[in-house]
């Protein structure tokens, strides 16, 4: 999830999660772990290509679906460096329209020679029911997004400065906005959430979704084959904000400041998150709040590209320093949670009520205080992390990035 634009702030709710929250307190002291979806237990040792989930002897193979930026290929080479398979990428529409957002994701790939060996498939151009217009009329209801990424009105002029495409034809590519250079080379395929799911069908239980974006291509998968979310190894999500309306609507506060609970990811396709996050996946991660904690700056960028090669000069010229690492915290987490020093874990639901003003946010309850008329799933919801361990691990990844054969 990457944002640039701003105009207001939006808002999250969470019901009965303090008593949760008490009751784990005493566990984050605890100096063992368990990774998500593995059985393995890791001790609080430095990060390594040895710790991100493997106790289970099943092969460790990822699937990352997210709104592919200029500079969002962190996530891709962080998967590697811990010894993950990516089995391929997939782009959704949230900051930009899908088919941008997968050529961004291919671009990102040959950077590095590696769209060689790892497929990009294009996913759903629209939400499932969600459209420009739709948010827009919300918008004036309810009060206005800071970050309003695809359905933001469509602006030519910014386009052709550089903006990512909105609103209009979904099918339009924005060179413009290809500071790592436009592909050379073709998407896999159009059809992510089939592809998905035959992926997830021929190696059950081995392979991690990661879902940086909009749940749209992960919605449907869940729609299109009822078993594919039991058969993966899990679901890791940046996205999910709880109580946000003081964050982003406190007097005082900027419009960068609300924009970092704007939540983008679940509020562009309501319906989908609703799917995807009650579905019976084994073990679900959400880093929401916590996705916010670690900042890029200046020192460490000009540390980066102390080793020089395309992806370090791209994000010494093109980061954005007024955001936070938002993608690569959430894929950080699930990879080394020996270095989660903060976490609780709630049942969760996402309000899908197109007249509530909470449209989109996610609601968090504590076993006492769940709804009885739903099967909702319990997450763990990842709230700190250790920020010098992930500034190493990053920039590791970025440094020496593995090469195609994989």
């Amino acid at each position: 999830m990457y944002f640039s634009n701003l105009v207001l702030a939006t808002t999250a709710v969470v019901a009965g999660a303090t008593g949760a929250a008490a009751a784990t307190a005493g566990q984050q002291q605890q100096q063992q772990r368990s990774v998500p979806g593995s059985g393995y237990v890791a001790s609080n040792s430095t990060s390594s290509n040895s710790t991100a989930g493997n106790g289970d002897g099943k092969p460790r193979k990822m699937i990352l679906d997210n709104d592919w930026a200029a500079v969002a290929f962190i996530p891709i080479l962080q998967a590697l460096d811990a010894g993950w398979d990516v089995v391929g990428i997939v782009g959704d529409t949230a900051d930009s329209w899908a088919l941008q957002t997968s050529m961004h994701g291919l671009a990102g790939l040959e950077l590095g020679n590696l769209s060689e060996c790892i497929p990009v498939h294009k996913g759903a151009d629209y939400p499932l029911l969600n459209t420009p217009e739709l948010f827009q009329v919300w918008s004036t209801l309810h009060g206005k997004l800071p970050w309003e990424g695809a359905f933001a009105p469509e602006n030519k002029t910014a386009e052709d400065l550089g903006g990512e495409p909105t609103s209009g034809d979904p099918r339009r590519l924005s060179k413009a906005a290809f500071a790592e250079g436009f592909p050379k080379g073709h998407l896999a395929g159009e059809h992510a959430a089939a592809w998905m799911v035959e992926q997830v069908r021929a190696h059950p239980g081995e392979i991690l979704i990661y879902s940086g974006g909009a749940f749209t291509n992960i919605a449907l998968a869940v729609r299109m084959d009822p078993a594919f979310a039991s058969l993966t190894r899990g679901l890791v999500v940046m996205g999910g904000y709880i109580d946000s309306v003081l964050l982003g609507a406190a007097t005082g506060r900027t419009l960068l400041q609300a924009d970092y609970v704007s939540d983008i990811n679940l509020k562009i396709d309501p319906e989908a998150a609703k799917i995807a996050l009650t579905a019976d996946f084994p073990e679900i991660t959400i880093v929401g709040n916590g996705a916010n904690q670690v900042f890029p700056d200046q020192q460490f960028l000009d540390e980066l590209v102390e080793v020089e090669n395309p992806y370090t000069t791209l994000l010494h010229g093109h980061t954005d320093m007024t955001l936070p690492y938002w993608d690569e915290t959430a894929m950080y987490a699930f990879l080394y949670p020996e270095h989660v020093k903060d976490s609780v874990s709630f049942y969760l639901d996402v309000d899908t009520a197109w007249s509530s003003p909470y449209y989109g946010n996610i609601i968090g309850y504590q076993e006492a205080l769940k709804p009885k008329a739903q099967k909702l799933q319990k997450v763990n919801y990842i709230l700190e992390v250790d920020g010098e361990d992930f500034k190493t691990s990053v920039k590791r990844a970025v440094q020496h990035p593995k090469k195609c054969p994989l």
